[in-house]
């Protein structure tokens, strides 16, 4: 039993959760159709900056999963949505698979930086060009705040580090707009049209998906699987509202209670 309000919705995460290494974790995409049948309200909310909300939806279907691309929330979708918002012309340190998310901008004299995990374009050279465009402009705009994520060869670097070289260079703050912000869950929520105390977020991300989602007023599960380790069970700031071995075992778990 997980303590609080009847759970309405969920916020799933994607990589580590449902998806590791490119494969379904093995019952996902069961445990999604299980959800579907009893049309709980979902949302896949990722901080995966190196595909666009189109890959994503596809590796994902071809993986099994029933799901359809307004059922995605990706940190890239957050931040264009942002930049728009904010008429800023971005300055993209970004992945090369991600440049689609961004078709159309103006990129031309450009007034913010938008950071992602921009792999091995995180050179000297792109980053200290990022960081002279905001010591001209000022703007930082953050994908996420995330220290690492694992992938097949182990933990990598993920873009909080250079996000936070960034700022402790050009002295500027940035605005996250993918998780652990609450803007970011907020605006998923906003889609299903469900209260946070409502929802559960599902992540193997202690900080980011857990922390996060707690601090925005949801409930938050944590994932033995994906980036998790042990000691994110004893951590003496973020206790999550319930911690299980996968997401299929969530899933039984919710639909039995």
């Amino acid at each position: 039993m997980i303590a609080g309000n009847p759970v309405q919705a969920l916020l799933i995460d994607i990589a580590g959760v449902i998806s590791i290494n490119g494969e379904a974790v093995p019952g996902a995409p069961e445990a999604l159709k299980r959800l579907r049948d009893r049309k709980l309200p979902l949302r896949f909310v990722t901080n995966t900056t190196r595909k666009t909300q189109h890959d994503l939806v596809t590796r994902l279907q071809q993986q099994g999963f029933d799901l359809e691309s307004n059922d995605v929330f990706s940190a890239p979708v957050a931040a264009r949505n942002y930049l728009e918002q904010h008429q800023l012309h971005p300055h993209l340190l970004i992945h090369p698979d991600l440049m689609p998310q961004f078709d159309g901008m103006e990129t031309n004299d450009p007034n913010a930086v938008v950071v992602g995990d921009a792999g091995d374009a995180f050179t000297y050279e792109n980053m200290n060009l990022a960081f002279r465009v905001l010591m001209e402009h000022g703007t930082l705009i953050a994908m996420g705040d995330n220290k690492y994520f694992q992938d097949e060869q182990g933990l990598s670097l993920d873009m909080g580090p250079f996000v936070h070289a960034l700022s402790y260079a050009s002295g500027i703050e940035p605005v996250v707009v993918g998780k652990p912000a609450q803007t970011f869950f907020q605006q998923a929520l906003d889609a299903l049209g469900i209260e946070a105390e409502h929802a559960l977020m599902v992540g193997d991300d202690l900080e980011g998906d857990v922390g996060g989602a707690q601090n925005a007023g949801l409930r938050g599960v944590l994932v033995r699987t994906g980036k998790y380790r042990p000691e994110d069970e004893s951590d003496p700031q973020i206790s999550p509202d319930a911690i299980v071995d996968h997401f299929p075992a969530l899933v039984h778990r919710l639909l039995n209670d």
